[in-house]
């Protein structure tokens, strides 16, 4: 399926405004097609030439994708370079910006969508790596957003994201999230940025709150190993085809397919030899 690429400029209440690139199929003879919506967030370094080209697979199977450049707050939309001097700006930008300033840039790119004539009007789902996992995770706090993918989501087991110190995303999301919402969570057993121990925090958290998820921990897999470029030797390519089986799946059937109305199963297992 081709793809048309723009992007828009949105004004935000910290003064600043916050760019959305914007990736949308494009059918020959079908000038009216809609498509369902997904949010693409970005790693610390912004829409690199890795997000964009996620982004554009996701929105080249049947999907509007956008992708906000979230540091509106301190720098300009481009991406910020893959070496130590662009590592560590995204990181201290991480930190120092506020939290209700990322879930404003949520909103915003909700409501974009909604206004979107190729947006077919009906459900959003979420994705992202690193920082941009815990942004999609933390996503699913708009109802309009169906499903999250998150891969190798960082700071949700430390609550270290956003100023003030007051990150409350795994415990919002844990006692917030709707019976109709659902996670897929993605991470390598060899990921040092989310220890075991944290792993074993977000999955407790989520089963204990009855959230509806998906935990993936893929053998020998290193943190980013989703990232095609100046991934420091962590890219590797099968495993990242393999989980975005994951997240197709799961879009394509929140997405895609009209449900009907969620309906509680309250009936326990049947445990069948």
């Amino acid at each position: 399926m081709l793809i048309t690429e723009t992007f828009h400029d949105v004004e935000t209440s910290y003064g600043s405004k916050l760019r959305i690139y914007t990736y949308s199929p494009k059918i020959s003879g079908y000038p009216n097609a809609k498509f369902p919506g997904v949010i693409c967030y970005s790693e610390i370094y912004q829409v690199t030439g890795p997000v964009k080209r996620f982004a554009q697979k996701i929105a080249s199977e049947g999907y509007v994708v956008v992708a906000p450049a979230i540091y509106h707050n301190f720098v300009g939309p481009e991406p910020l370079a893959y070496d130590a001097e662009g590592t560590d700006l995204g990181n201290d930008f991480k930190i120092k910006k506020p939290l209700a300033s990322y879930d404003e840039d949520n909103k915003l790119c909700c409501d974009y969508l909604y206004s979107l004539p190729q947006f077919d009007g009906k459900k959003i789902g979420a994705t992202g790596m690193c920082l941009g996992g815990h942004l999609a995770f933390r996503a699913l706090l708009d109802k309009r957003v169906t499903c999250a993918t998150c891969f190798f989501p960082t700071d949700i087991h430390l609550k270290s994201l956003g100023l003030g110190k007051n990150d409350d995303s795994l415990e919002r999301v844990s006692k917030e999230a709707a019976p109709n919402q659902e996670l897929v969570l993605i991470f390598g057993t060899h990921d040092t940025h989310v220890s075991p121990e944290g792993r074993d925090l977000i999955r407790k958290s989520l089963r204990d709150n009855a959230v509806n998820f998906t935990f993936l921990e893929v053998h020998a897999a290193q943190h980013a190993f989703i990232r095609d470029e100046f991934s420091k030797g962590r890219y590797d390519s099968a495993i990242t085809q393999s989980c975005l089986g994951f997240l197709f799946e799961q879009f394509n059937r929140k997405l895609k397919i009209d449900l009907g109305e969620f309906v509680s199963e309250k009936e326990a297992l049947k445990h069948v030899c």
